[in-house]
């Protein structure tokens, strides 16, 4: 059994105050990507950030970004519309045109952390429906039970092709805690056919990392879930965080899937 790794390198929250290795410019991003590739990545999970570090959708920054990295790689890019929480909706979702291989869509709005996060009901529909129009793959994020069913709603209603992709999202303040009776009543009510991988925030990370895996899920590491390895020491850098959980896939006996294989195990639409 293929295991999908994507990196996320950067996030919207965290800053080099927070963790001095952590990639912000797009030459920084580019980087980092190539090097969690080499060591098994073939998903590249990719926020952008403006020249004084802040979150920002802004299209050149994003085509800049994309370019540099299928430069060096050729990695599958997964533009993320969340963006930043200070980033309205309508600019976001306008990232989906520059037509990477797979983007973000959040179904719901909800508080996150000290802000909000706002995915209107009427723009997620459009995105989800420009999304088809342009054959890009959404990666359904979802933080709570509800934000699945809304996910299954657009299903119904037409705007999402089967086979779904989810990550499920936990340890967000405002979001499910991360535990695993959470995680694991999320896997139970998916769709048979779903893709999913786990994104666990903060000090759960590795255990729910671990127990995807074991579940049958994808997974996801890097700095903007995490900026330590371990309790008291902080990661040098994406590469430790992707080293370690090619390592937990091995351990499990999953194959780590090539760009190649990706590409059919998520279903990805031809180009």
């Amino acid at each position: 059994m293929s295991t999908v790794i994507t990196v996320a390198p950067t996030g919207p929250i965290a800053s080099k105050a927070d963790n001095p290795t952590l990639p912000t410019q797009p030459h920084e991003i580019a980087a980092a990507v190539e090097n969690a590739h080499r060591l098994g990545a073939s998903v590249a999970h990719i926020h952008l950030r403006d020249e004084q570090d802040r979150p920002t959708a802004d299209p050149d920054i994003a085509r800049r970004t994309m370019d540099l990295i299928a430069e060096r790689c050729p990695i599958h890019i997964q533009l993320s519309t969340g963006v930043g929480l200070s980033v309205p909706f309508e600019e976001r979702e306008k990232l989906v045109e520059l037509r990477p291989r797979m983007a973000t869509l959040n179904p719901c709005s909800m508080s996150f952390g000290s802000g909000e996060f706002r995915n209107p009901p009427d723009g997620v529909r459009r995105l989800a429906a420009r999304m088809t129009e342009l054959g890009v793959k959404p990666e359904l994020e979802i933080y709570d039970t509800g934000h699945l069913d809304a996910c299954l709603r657009l299903r119904d209603a037409g705007l999402l092709a089967e086979p779904l992709q989810f990550s499920i999202v936990l340890g967000v303040v405002g979001g499910a805690a991360a535990t695993a009776d959470n995680l694991l009543t999320l896997v139970q009510r998916l769709p048979e056919d779903a893709i999913w991988q786990i994104i666990a925030i903060g000090r759960a990370n590795l255990d729910l990392t671990a127990m995807g895996l074991a579940l049958g899920g994808n997974a996801r590491a890097g700095m903007e879930d995490t900026l330590y390895l371990r309790k008291g020491e902080q990661t040098r850098g994406n590469d430790p965080l992707v080293a370690r959980t090619v390592r937990l896939a091995e351990a499990l006996d999953r194959s780590v899937a090539t760009v190649a294989e990706t590409e059919a195990l998520l279903g990805l639409p031809p180009r």
